[in-house]
C-alpha cells in the first residue's frame, strides 16, 4: 500500500513512545506500520507487522461473548514469552525485549475514555498507553514498545458503540482481530535487514578475509572461483559461524540467527446484544416457568380428585 505523511497527531504519538520505550534500540516501533499502511490488515488477513517480523509466535485474545451497547468491558491480551531470554539491541549488545500490540476492533468500538473505565478495570490496565492507528481508525488501536516482563499480560478497556437507535453500528456478531508481537523486527520497512537476523553468504566461493569494523560488525569477503569478491556486511549483534579460508556456498549462514521473539495474530467474535432482547427472553423464560409449574399443580390436583373417585 502506499505510504502517507505522518499526522501531526501521528508525530506526537511517535514522541510519546519513545519517551515511554528505554533506550537501549529494543525498540519495536508500531510506528513504522502506521507510516507504510493505511490498514494495519490486509485482505489475506495478514496483519502488517508480519513484514518486519518473520517468526511466529502464540498470541491470545479473551473477550466476553456478547456485550451491550454504550457498556465498557475488557479485551484481555496474552503474548507469552520466555522472560529469562535476551535479545540482540540495535548496539549489539543484549538487552531484554519489548512487547507490542495492535487491536481491530468493529466500527464504533474503540478505547474507554477514562471517566468511563470502573476502577476494577483501570487497575488492570496500569499505566498503558493506547493510541489510535490513525486519527479516523479509532476501533484500531495500537499499544508499545512497553516492557515484556511486565506487560506480557495486557488489559484492553473498551467502549461498545451506542444502540442502534440512537445512531450506533447494527445488532449483530461482529470479528476482532488481533497481532501480538515480542521483541525487535528482523526486516525494516525500507527492506533492509536488521541486526536481529541471520545473515547468509551472498555466492558462493572461499571466505578470503573477515575484516572487523570500528562501529561493530565485520565485513566477510568471498573469493569465487573465477576471482570475483563478493563482500556481505554484518552488523554488531549476530555471531559468526564461519572462519577465513572456509568454503561456503551461496546463501549458506555466516551468522547465527539471533532472534529470540516473533510475532502472532489471533481472532475471535463478539456480539453486539440488543438488551430488549434479553429482557424479551427472560420474560418468556419467566412465562413458560410459570405456566409449567401451574401445569404440575393442576395434575396434582387432577390425581387428588381421580383418587377421591376411586375410594368412593
Amino acid at each position: 500500500m502506499p505510504k502517507h505523511s505522518l499526522h501531526p497527531v501521528a508525530l506526537m504519538m511517535m514522541s510519546v513512545l519513545a519517551f515511554m520505550a528505554p533506550s537501549s534500540g529494543a525498540q519495536a516501533y508500531p510506528i513504522f506500520a502506521q507510516q507504510g499502511y493505511e490498514q494495519p490488515r490486509e485482505a489475506t488477513g495478514r496483519i502488517v507487522c508480519a513484514n518486519c517480523h518473520l517468526a511466529e509466535k502464540p498470541v491470545d485474545l479473551e473477550l466476553p461473548q456478547s456485550v451491550f451497547p454504550d457498556t465498557v468491558f475488557e479485551a484481555n491480551v496474552s503474548i507469552p514469552y520466555d522472560k529469562s531470554v535476551k535479545q540482540v539491541l540495535g548496539n549489539g549488545k543484549k538487552g531484554p525485549l519489548n512487547v507490542g500490540a495492535v487491536l481491530i476492533l468493529p466500527e464504533g468500538f474503540e478505547i474507554a475514555p477514562k471517566d468511563r473505565i470502573p476502577e476494577e478495570i483501570a487497575g488492570k490496565v496500569g499505566k498503558l498507553y493506547f493510541q489510535p492507528y490513525s486519527p479516523d481508525k479509532k476501533n484500531m488501536i495500537v499499544v508499545g514498545p512497553v516492557p515484556g516482563k511486565k506487560y506480557s499480560e495486557m488489559v484492553f478497556p473498551i467502549l461498545s458503540p451506542k444502540s442502534e437507535a440512537e445512531g450506533g453500528v447494527s445488532y449483530q456478531k461482529y470479528a476482532v482481530y488481533l497481532g501480538g508481537n515480542r521483541g525487535r523486527g528482523q526486516v525494516y520497512p525500507t527492506g533492509n535487514k536488521s541486526n536481529n537476523t541471520i545473515y547468509t553468504a551472498p555466492g558462493a566461493g572461499r571466505i578470503s578475509s573477515i575484516d572487523p569494523q570500528e562501529d561493530g560488525g565485520f565485513k566477510i569477503n568471498i573469493t569465487a572461483d573465477n576471482g570475483n569478491v563478493a563482500t556481505e556486511a554484518v552488523p554488531p549483534g549476530p555471531e559468526l559461524v564461519v572462519a577465513v579460508d572456509q568454503t561456503v556456498d551461496k546463501d549458506q549462514p555466516l551468522t547465527i540467527n539471533p532472534n529470540v521473539g516473533g510475532f502472532g495474530q489471533a481472532d475471535t467474535e463478539i456480539v453486539l446484544q440488543n438488551p430488549t432482547r434479553v429482557l424479551s427472553l427472560i420474560a418468556l423464560l419467566g412465562f413458560i416457568s410459570v405456566a409449567q409449574t401451574f401445569l404440575v399443580l393442576k395434575k396434582k390436583q387432577f390425581e387428588k380428585v381421580q383418587l377421591a373417585e376411586m375410594n368412593f
